[in-house]
């Protein structure tokens, strides 16, 4: 367990004493499946930990950039395998969309993706526009969609040409899966719609804010309290940072551990273990004072 030279060893163990919270990631930190996140099996210690977390009062959620199923499929995925959590404690950029459009009073999206990243804006009353012609629409999402064609390109250039607003789920160009890293599609098809019409895509997913206020909302906890767990420096640590919340690395996915300090600040772990396992000792109950004992800390 290492913990970066900027905050020493009493502060770390004040930041932890305050979690009231976790965000958790879930390829590389809970679970590793395939590149369509199938086949998912626990990592070592993730099912002891949040059954824990659990039992001693304290809330979670996992929130995946994934939109290859929606949120309630994913759930029922980690329960099938072990996992003891409620459909709402699960969160993918299709949640922080809805919260999103509804906030901004988008009524329409253009979609590139899947029933992942549709259904919920259905059911949230947002019109799902198909990318075909010339289509109006007050947002395009792209999100899982290995399928993109030169047609769904023309199409989400032009609604994005007549105003519509362009949003990515993830912009991180791969993610962990049982077969090593993946590429994800968010970033290619956005780059290409970017390219064509000169307008920067949003992010809804991890690291934004709108992903991090959408898990705060769920847990009912502020920021500051949150402890954000996850194993993609550009991810959940640079989130975490972002929100000024306590980022937990893990090595069981993209990050190692030796890579600490060599980050940049804005995606610097405050503490790198090895799993989440290592975190049963270290995350308190609502009252418990847990004490963290330091190695020797990376280079800054």
């Amino acid at each position: 367990m290492t913990a970066e030279t900027a905050d020493p060893a009493a502060d770390l163990t004040d930041r932890l004493r305050a979690v009231r919270g976790v965000v958790f990631d879930m390829d590389g930190t809970l679970v590793l499946g395939d590149r369509h996140n199938h086949g998912l099996t626990p990592l070592p210690g993730a099912l002891e930990l949040t059954a824990a977390l659990t039992a001693r009062g304290l809330p979670w959620v996992t929130f995946t950039n994934g939109t290859t199923r929606t949120p309630e499929v994913y759930a029922e995925a980690l329960r099938r395998i072990g996992f003891d959590l409620p459909d709402d404690a699960m969160l993918t950029p299709a949640t922080s969309a809805v919260d999103h459009f509804l906030a901004m009073g988008h009524r329409s999206a253009l979609v590139l993706g899947g029933e992942g990243l549709q259904e919920p804006l259905r059911r949230a009353g947002i019109e799902v526009v198909a990318p075909k012609g010339k289509p109006e629409a007050d947002a395009v999402l792209a999100g899982w969609y290995p399928e993109f064609t030169m047609a769904d390109l023309e199409a989400a250039c032009h609604a994005v040409l007549g105003g519509a607003t362009l949003y990515s789920s993830s912009q991180s160009v791969f993610f962990a899966s049982a077969d090593g890293r993946a590429l994800g599609t968010s970033r290619v098809i956005c780059a290409m719609i970017s390219s064509v019409t000169g307008v920067a895509e949003q992010v809804v997913g991890k690291p934004s804010l709108t992903g991090l206020h959408c898990a705060v909302r769920r847990l009912g906890v502020e920021p500051r309290r949150l402890a954000v767990v996850g194993d993609d420096p550009e991810l959940e640590m640079a989130m975490a940072r972002r929100a000024g919340a306590l980022g937990i690395a893990v090595a069981t996915g993209i990050h190692t551990a030796d890579r600490s300090g060599t980050l940049p600040p804005e995606q610097r772990p405050h503490l790198t273990v090895d799993g989440v396992g290592a975190l049963l000792d270290l995350l308190p109950t609502a009252t418990s004072r847990p004490h963290v004992s330091e190695s020797t800390p990376p280079p800054a």
